[in-house]
């Protein structure tokens, strides 16, 4: 759990597993579909059925990344800030 905040970590999580079960589910439904066709059109149909989960994986790490940075930021401060005050 990368999250201080444990129900966001929690609900972060989830929707991670979420977002990588649709990329198999894409990919497997998408390529089995086309299989019959060509084998490089249903690699190709199977790239293009990941790219959905593959967008909500790139968001909610982008979340995630975001929340670190923050809590990274706080604690920069509030150590600058009893800095200042040492130096006073």
């Amino acid at each position: 759990m990368r999250l201080n905040d444990r129900t966001l970590g929690f609900v972060i999580n989830f929707l991670l597993g979420v977002a990588w079960a649709a990329v198999l589910i894409g990919a497997a439904s998408s390529f089995f579909s086309f299989y019959h066709t060509s084998f490089l059109f249903a690699l190709l149909s199977a790239l293009i059925g990941t790219l959905p989960g593959m967008a909500a994986i790139l968001v909610l790490e982008h979340i995630i990344t975001g929340k670190e940075r923050l809590s990274e930021l706080q604690k920069q401060t509030k150590l600058l800030k009893e800095l200042v005050e040492q130096n006073k």
